[in-house]
Order: structure tokens, then sequence, then C-alpha cells
């Protein structure tokens, strides 16, 4: 027990702890400890697309053998993913996530060592094992920490880290490997994931019941759950679940809206430079405006969902997407309402993927949101996969992407079409 924790709590009765009317909920702690988890996570995803152009250089690796290690960490990342948020369920928050975060710590370090195709691309699949549990538990751990009512409110701010990870590395990384060498950056960024391992391991409460407290949030005597206690904390197993129309539902939605989003996100400096036409230096402040609207959007539409619910957030949500998708191909290289048009889509983009985990709490019992959001993100990853794949074909095989957009467009339509049939 830490000074910092016993200061907060006491330990009573059969080991419990108590509150004792603390300054500082230890929600907010767990909120700040995962807010940096997420960045490091991220941080490490985009770290892998900066120090790429100097690694293919020193190590004689061509574009397909980029794609070949960044497909391990993806491919190891989805399967594994449903298992982590089934342990989150059974072992705890505590114990997956700072044992994931060992995992990601170790496969980053050895990233910096790599010097053939194989232990690249073994060395971050070990990288996507890990991160397997940056995800699923850590969204997991913070709906349990907050009452439903507050839980758009804490991963709004829980969300602002990935966005923070991807606007700090695209400056950070490039000052290190020019300063350094690429082999720094990943040392760097495996030893931040190995540090938050050990804190991860001292701080973190997977339950706020286990220590005597309340989410933060709840009025005292009033309960957090529609259901019983004995049914808020059932157990559901895969199968179970899997008999569920509301996890099919939602699962079909969240894939089709995220075959959406990264068809034309992943493209998009790459459609503004060589289809519109526009200048490097404007087609790649694109990504900047893409990276500053996700940040305000969780910031803004997340505590906006405790409100409205998640439902009707979502189908909101959905729908700016597809118009603002449709808006892209229909401006084409008009420079003030491309730019209008990216920044909707990223306030929104930022809020797709917490909001679609918070749905784990709001339709299913509270001791299952780990498997329920683990089973969700293979829908995630098959959506992310297979757009990429149909949009590059398309691309090489048509010279634009007219029809890829016109098909994100259709998909982001039949994600509300299945979110609207999602019984309250």
């Amino acid at each position: 027990m830490t000074p910092i924790i016993r200061h907060m709590c006491e330990i009573e009765n059969g080991g419990k702890m108590v509150n004792k009317n603390p300054a500082l909920h230890w929600a907010w702690v767990i909120l700040g400890i995962c807010f940096i988890n997420l960045f490091v996570n991220y941080s490490v995803r985009l770290g892998y697309g900066v120090v790429l152009p100097e690694m293919i250089r020193t190590l004689n690796f061509g574009r397909a053998d980029a794609g070949t290690i960044y497909n391990a960490y993806l491919f190891t990342y989805i399967a594994i993913a449903p298992l982590t948020g089934y342990l989150t369920d059974r072992l705890g928050a505590r114990r997956v996530i700072s044992v994931c975060l060992l995992v990601l710590g170790i496969g980053v370090v050895m990233m910096g060592t790599v010097r053939t195709l194989l232990s690249a691309s073994l060395f971050f699949g070990i990288a996507g094992l890990g991160a397997t549990g940056l995800w699923a538990p850590v969204i997991t751990l913070v709906q349990r920490w907050f009452a439903s009512h507050r839980r758009g409110l804490a991963l709004g701010v829980l969300s602002a880290g990935y966005g923070l990870g991807f606007a700090t590395m695209g400056v950070v990384v490039p000052l290190i490997v020019k300063s350094l060498s690429w082999h720094y950056a990943w040392f760097i960024l495996g030893a931040m994931a190995l540090c938050m391992a050990i804190i991860n391991a001292i701080f973190l409460r997977s339950d706020p019941h286990y220590v005597g407290l309340t989410p933060w949030g709840q009025k005292a005597g009033v309960s957090d759950q529609v259901q019983s206690p004995a049914a808020a904390e059932r157990k559901m197993s895969l199968r179970q679940l899997f008999g569920k129309h509301q996890f099919w539902l939602i699962g079909l939605s969240y894939f089709a809206i995220a075959y959406s989003l990264y068809g034309i996100t992943t493209f998009m400096v790459d459609y503004a430079k060589n289809q519109l036409g526009l200048p490097l230096e404007k087609a790649s402040l694109l990504a900047t405006i893409h990276g500053i609207g996700q940040v305000f959007g969780v910031l803004t539409v997340m505590p906006l969902s405790d409100y409205l619910g998640r439902k009707t957030t979502i189908l909101i949500s959905n729908s700016v997407i597809a118009a603002a998708l449709a808006g892209i191909l229909i401006v084409g290289d008009s420079w003030i309402l491309l730019c209008c048009c990216v920044a909707v889509l990223a306030i929104f983009y930022g809020v797709t993927f917490p909001i679609y985990g918070a749905c784990a709490g709001d339709y299913f019992p509270k001791g299952s949101m780990g498997t329920v959001i683990g089973a969700w993100t293979p829908f995630y990853g098959a959506g992310a996969i297979l757009t990429h794949w149909i949009t590059g074909v398309l691309r090489d095989s048509t010279g634009i992407y007219n029809h890829t957009f016109i098909i994100s467009v259709l998909t982001a339509f039949a994600s509300i079409l299945l979110m609207s049939r999602v019984k309250k």
C-alpha cells in the first residue's frame, strides 16, 4: 500500500478499504494514468509511421516490407483483443493492463535492434500483443470508476490521449531521429511503456467497490445500474454474448463506420496531393486539422452523450460523418471548404471509438464490459483492414478515389441503419 493510497483510504474489517471523504476521488487518478497509457500506446502506433522512412532507408526494406511489419502488429492485435477483454473481467484490469504494458515495452525496445524483416515483424507483433491491453481494458476500467451519467465526460478526457499522442510524436520523433537515430526513437518509446507498467501495477485498482469507494458522480445510496446488483456484476460467456441481437447490431454498426472512417482518412493526404493537385504543404496540413479536430470532439461530444444517450449520439455522429464524407468528395479542390469538411469529420472521428466502447456499459452487465469491448474489436479491425485493401485496389485500377469515397458514404449510412435497430 503506497502512502498516497493510505492517505485516501484506510484498511478496515476484512481487508476492505473505506472511503474517508478524500479530497481527490481515486477515479481521477485512474483516469490520469489511463490517459497516459493511451498516449504511450498511440505514440507507438504513430511512431512507426514517422520512424519508417529512415528505417527502410538504412535497412533496405521496401514499401511492401513496411506493410508486412505493420500487419504483424495489426493481426496480432485483432486476434488477441477479445481474449484480453475477457481476462479483464476475470482477472481485473490492473493485472491485464500492467502485463500488457510490459509486453508492449519489450516489443518496442526490441524494435530498436532489428536488422531483418523477420525480426521487425516478430517484435512489432509482440508490441501488437501488448497493445491489446490498452484499449478494451482501459476504457472498461474507466467506466467502472465513473457513474453511468459521467462516463461520456470521463471517456472524452481519456480519448484526448490518443489525439495528443498523434500530434506529439509527429513533432518529437523526427527530432530524435535527426539528433540520435531511429533506434533511439524506439528505445525511448519502449522505456515509456515499461515505466508505465510499474506505475499501473502500483496505483491502479480494478473496481471502486473493492476499495470501499463508489464510482465518481454516483450519489450516496443510489444504485448506478438499472439491473439488480447481481445482474450488473454478472459475467457473460462469449457463447451467451453471441446470442444477443444487441451485440451483433452494435458490432456490425461499428464495422461499417470503421470502414467509412479509415477508407478516407488513411489516404486523405494522397488524395489531396495526387488527385486534387494541392501542394504537399497544404495536403499535409489536412492531417494537422484532423488531429486537432479529434481532441476537440472527444472533449465536447463525449460529455454531451451523457445527456443525449449513447444511441442518439451515435446516430447523430454517424450522420454527420456521412455528410462530411460526401462533402469532401463534392467540394473538390476548394481549399476552405475541404478544410471545413475534414475538421467536421475529425470531430466525430475521435468520438466514434470511445462512444461505441461506452455502449458496453449501457447495454450489457457491468461485469462483462471487458468481454464485450474485446469481442467488438475484430469488427473494428475487419472494417479497417477491408477498407484499406479495397481502397488501394480501386485507386490503382481507376486512378481516382471517387468510387472508394462513395462506398465509404454508403457504409456510413449502413452504420446508422444498424444502430437505429438497437433497442434501448
